[in-house]
């Protein structure tokens, strides 16, 4: 994954974005393009968002 990310030298820093907190596409995707700015490597989302009523993909 190192290189594919071309880091090295130092841990990769990654968080978990928890959606069903009741949180809108619009702010969801603020708080990942806000992570990734700030320095965060990667984020995760191990919740199933694509289902909840709160946020349908379409």
């Amino acid at each position: 994954e190192r290189e594919r990310m071309d880091k090295f030298g130092r841990p990769f820093l990654g968080a978990t974005v928890k959606p069903k907190l009741g949180l809108s596409g619009k702010n969801y995707g603020r708080v990942v393009y806000e992570g990734l700015k700030g320095g965060l490597d990667f984020l995760k989302d191990d919740e199933n968002i694509n289902s909840q009523p709160f946020m349908r993909w379409k």
